[in-house]
């Protein structure tokens, strides 16, 4: 027995193998260019993400035979949208989460009823799919008239593996076309913007079976036809269960393409004016907050690309330069930010001399993240020195790891789990087919922990305080 998971991220998709001792058996990934056809625009092609899911899973089974696999799960990069027609096709390219086209229609939801908005819970981005759709509507009217569903890029997925379409409540609970209260679709929100309900598919539970891995998808991954395919979750969702993230209190943060810092909740309680992300888990009837920061890894790529640098000259620099970058900072809203910064202020390197060096300005970029991730670590609830979980792929690093803990003032308990989204995929296949009932018996082990050195703790507390606004 053996479970396929498939994380389809905003630049790459990756694939594990998981085997019944919930050791991983196969790993596969394979890369997929974010565009940008214009300023402030951000789109994928579902059809490179197809390609690529291939070229993982093929690379994912080398080491486990595919008629071992029992079931499949899924996880997907977050908000955005990808409008199909009837069989599943898609009619443009699909709209992901860092995509800013939609800053205007977002002036949509301030006008709505107070209760209606209430009900939504939740901060409003542009790059959610419906300040999208609005968008879409008044911009690409044949395209949103062709349209049959309106779909998160791993329900998109699935569609393509299963012919179904439908959606789960870890994906829909963060589009802001859904009543967190009431744990539905904001039905009275979708009439009120003008939006067409039947765009949306029905929900079911993320930890269910779907329907069965069709014909010409089963070949195209070499895999027997028939295998369950689960429901599946948002990323962010699988990363807290592939995770271990189990104790409401607990927080974790996850570095990949941007980075979330979650903390589970037992009871959804929104804030008047939200400055932080409410949404379903993957387990019935969970939550968590979030605090979500856009430009992670995708501000360092960016950074390492445009420098000229590899990964592991960039992260030499977090210790071969001292705290400070010698008077070099570097802002890294190079698409709009969330949370409080201003939605016109754009990236930069500042305090630039002669005698810097490309490795200040790469210990810049690295601090000017993780100062970002501590700003939204800072808004959500409860305080305390209590470990982070550490988790994804962008904190691979000991020397990054190690400037994040003395960034963030507090230990970082790094899981056993280079995937945490591909192996909560995963999980999730295994508990919608009966092969893994406990959430607990899940819980990968902590193999490390970076404990934040006091003196660089205060040298970044005093940094950090005098480039508040």
């Amino acid at each position: 027995m053996a479970l396929l998971g498939i994380d389809l991220g905003t630049s790459s998709v990756k694939v594990i193998v998981l085997g019944e001792d919930g050791q991983t058996r196969g790993a596969g990934r394979a890369n997929y260019p974010l565009l940008t056809p214009q300023p402030g625009w951000a789109e994928g092609l579902p059809q490179q993400w197809w390609q690529a899911t291939v070229t993982a899973t093929h690379a994912a089974l080398a080491e486990a035979a595919p008629a071992d696999i029992t079931a499949i799960g899924l996880a997907g990069q977050m908000h955005g949208v990808v409008m199909v027609g009837g069989d599943g096709t898609p009619l443009r390219p699909a709209i992901i989460w860092a995509d800013a086209r939609a800053t205007a229609e977002v002036g949509r939801y301030a006008s709505l009823p107070a209760p209606l908005r209430a009900s939504l819970a939740n901060p409003l981005v542009p790059g959610m799919m419906g300040p999208l759709l609005l968008w879409l509507r008044d911009h690409e009217p044949a395209v949103y008239a062709a349209t049959r569903w309106a779909l998160s890029p791993k329900d998109w997925l699935r569609m393509r593996l299963t012919g179904i379409a439908a959606s789960e409540p870890s994906d829909a609970s963060a589009t802001l076309l859904y009543d967190i209260p009431r744990d539905r679709w904001a039905d009275a929100v979708i009439t009120a913007l003008g939006l067409r309900r039947a765009l949306f598919p029905d929900l079911r539970p993320s930890a269910t079976v779907a329907g069965s891995l069709g014909q010409h998808a089963a070949l195209d991954l070499g895999l027997p036809m028939g295998i369950p395919v689960a429901m599946g979750g948002a990323d962010t969702a699988c990363a807290a269960l592939g995770g271990g993230l189990l104790t409401p209190g607990t927080t974790q943060v996850t570095l990949g393409t941007g980075a979330q810092i979650i903390q589970l909740t037992q009871q959804p309680q929104a804030e008047a004016l939200p400055r932080t992300h409410l949404y379903r888990t993957v387990a019935d009837s969970g939550w968590y907050h979030m605090a979500a920061v856009q430009n992670g890894g995708l501000a360092l790529e960016w950074v390492r690309r445009t420098l000229g640098a590899t990964w592991e000259e960039l992260y030499a620099s977090a210790t071969g330069i001292d705290p400070g970058a010698a008077g070099v900072m570097f802002v890294p809203y190079l698409t709009p930010e969330r949370g409080n910064t201003p939605s016109t202020m754009g990236g930069t390197w500042a305090g630039l001399r002669l005698d810097h060096t490309q490795a200040h300005l790469l210990h810049a970029a690295l601090e000017g993240v993780a100062f970002s991730i501590r700003a939204a670590l800072a808004t959500l609830p409860g305080k305390g020195d209590a470990p982070l979980r550490l988790a994804g792929g962008g904190s691979v690093n000991a020397r990054w790891r190690q400037m994040l803990a003395d960034i963030l003032a507090r230990p970082l308990a790094e899981v056993d789990v280079a995937d945490a989204s591909a192996r909560g995929a995963a999980l999730l296949a295994g508990m919608a087919t009966g092969q893994w009932p406990r959430e607990a018996d899940m819980a990968p082990s902590v193999t490390s922990m970076t404990l934040p050195e006091p003196s660089r703790v205060a040298d970044y507390a005093d940094l950090y305080q005098r480039r508040q606004p």
